[in-house]
């Protein structure tokens, strides 16, 4: 149960918040570089612009994108830290066929990202 609810925190925390929010927030953290990749932007600079407040609004898949990654990042750096979660997002995933995090939100392999994401919280493998 505590599993779900920390879940559902996680995503209600970034419902609630703005793109440009999320976007910053994200970028703190991955950098842009990295937060353009799990978008589908090929522009590195273009996060930065997103952030901005009378900057450009994503489109809606890297926005899906953009908030699925917040979500995940907010449960692994809660549970296990700032940079355990990095190393998450940029590491070969065993649970992700060795693909990056960054990939597969990019592809959206949003289940199984999350299974990932919640597989290092878990400290669980069924591979």
């Amino acid at each position: 149960m505590a599993v779900t609810t920390h879940v559902s925190t996680a995503h209600t925390r970034t419902i609630r918040l703005d793109i440009r929010e999320i976007t910053r927030r994200l970028n703190a953290s991955l950098g842009g570089t990295l937060v353009a990749s799990l978008s589908g932007s090929k522009d590195p600079k273009l996060p930065y612009r997103w952030a901005k407040t009378d900057g450009p609004a994503p489109k809606n898949e890297a926005m899906r994108r953009l908030q699925f990654a917040y979500e995940q990042w907010i449960k692994l750096a809660e549970a296990e830290g700032e940079h355990v979660a990095r190393a998450w997002f940029i590491g070969a995933n065993p649970w992700l066929g060795y693909d990056t995090p960054i990939t597969a939100i990019r592809e959206d392999r949003f289940k199984d990202a999350g299974k990932a994401a919640q597989a290092v919280i878990d400290d669980s493998y069924s591979g």
